[in-house]
């Protein structure tokens, strides 16, 4: 069993992007694409393999490390094994950080428990992912972390059989036991507000009479019902929960979307071993376990300076 830590690094390349509104549709296009585009960009670090005069490539040793057949450097070039975790690619921990004080900044997690994931690992899954991203902003503290669990979602020909519908979604005791572990963290400081996703009315309801701390946000996505539904406003108003939108994808990372983000196929990583590869990559299944996206809102200036994906996998042997 491996251990596995894929991540972006930090999505704004360009500079600091101007926050807009949350877009209308759903989509894991963003977290596939920033992985994909960091894993090349790692590989890249070390060079392809040159060619010889007659066009045939060469297999030598690359910044100390062996090219194979297909042009990509080996697995150990550019990633990374730390306490018996293989990080896909390799970090610079040392590059880390953000570039003003602390106080300056709004951070917000969210993080997204997949279905094939265990539910009795998610305190886990919450310690790994929150360790993760204090170490790569070296931050000892977040402010908003926001939890989005699976099989729960907010669609429906109008908001109110949205509303109807996502009452009977999800699995209240894994919830309410999974929030509990949140509720530690808050109690610690290590996370100012604890907020869900996808809550409608009576879900919203029945969890608030359940937990110790409440949630201050409910976020949820609007694309396919139109508008948030009454009941569901003046609930939140009365408890003092706010209300924000989303265009996140509900199933972010699906099993067959990681395998072929590090297959050998034209687009993969090459890390994982495949029939025409057997020798040349990782054997197992591949089980998604989390995702999660930070963002680092600088205030005074109304910019996002580091936003980034983190997401935690499972290799299992057969």
């Amino acid at each position: 069993m491996t251990r596995i830590v894929l991540s972006t690094g930090n999505i704004v390349t360009a500079g600091p992007s101007i926050i807009r509104k949350p877009g209308t549709s759903r989509s894991n296009l963003e977290l596939t694409n920033s992985l994909r585009s960091n894993f090349q960009a790692a590989q890249q670090d070390y060079a392809a393999s040159p060619t010889s005069s007659n066009g045939n490539e060469l297999h030598v040793q690359n910044n100390g490390h062996q090219v194979n057949g297909n042009g990509r450097p080996d697995i150990d070039a550019w990633t990374a094994t730390e306490d018996s975790v293989l990080y896909v690619p390799r970090i610079d921990w040392a590059a880390a950080g953000l570039q003003e004080g602390r106080a300056q900044y709004e951070i917000t997690l969210k993080l997204f428990f997949l279905p094939s994931a265990l539910v009795e690992k998610r305190r886990e899954y919450i310690d790994e992912a929150l360790q993760l991203v204090m170490k790569e902003l070296q931050i000892e503290h977040i402010d908003l972390l926001i939890v989005s669990f699976p099989g729960i979602s907010f669609e429906g020909d109008c908001e109110w059989q949205a509303d109807k519908i996502n009452a009977t979604m999800g699995n209240d005791d894994e919830e309410v036991t999974t929030w509990s572990a949140l509720e530690s963290l808050y109690e610690q400081g290590k996370v100012g507000r604890l907020g869900i996703a996808e809550f409608g009315t009576e879900k919203l309801q029945r969890f608030i009479e359940r937990v110790k701390v409440r949630p201050a946000v409910d976020q949820i996505n609007t694309k396919d019902c139109c508008s948030v539904p009454p009941p569901l406003v003046k609930l939140a108003k009365s408890e003092g929960i706010e209300l924000l939108t989303h265009g996140d994808c509900t199933d972010i990372l699906p099993s067959g979307t990681l395998r072929e983000l590090l297959g050998h196929g034209a687009q993969g990583a090459g890390v994982l071993a495949d029939d025409e590869h057997a020798q040349n990559g990782l054997q197992g299944n591949l089980i998604p376990e989390w995702v999660v996206k930070y963002t680092a809102f600088v205030n005074y200036r109304g910019v996002i300076e580091n936003k980034g994906y983190f997401a935690g996998a499972e290799l299992v042997k057969v």
